[in-house]
C-alpha cells in the first residue's frame, strides 16, 4: 500500500504536493486510518452500513421531491 509519486522535470514541488493528495484520496489511505484507529464489533459495522444505506435511499428521494 505505498503510493509513489514521481517528480517530473518540469514539476514544481506544489505539483507534486497536489499529485500526493490525490493519491491519497482516491486510495482513500486516511479514511482506512480513521477506521482501523479504534477496533468496531461486526454490529457495529453492520449498524453503520445500515445507516449508510437509509442515507443513500433519503437523498435520492429527496432528489426526486425537488423536480416537478
Amino acid at each position: 500500500m505505498s503510493i509513489i509519486i514521481r517528480r517530473g522535470p518540469n514539476d514544481t514541488t506544489d505539483s507534486v504536493i497536489r499529485k500526493f493528495q490525490k493519491k491519497v484520496a482516491l486510495e482513500n489511505v486516511v479514511q482506512e486510518y480513521r477506521d482501523r484507529q479504534f477496533h468496531k464489533t461486526k454490529s457495529e459495522i453492520r449498524q453503520e452500513r445500515r445507516a449508510e444505506k437509509t442515507r443513500k435511499i433519503m437523498r435520492a428521494k429527496g432528489w426526486e421531491n425537488d423536480t416537478f
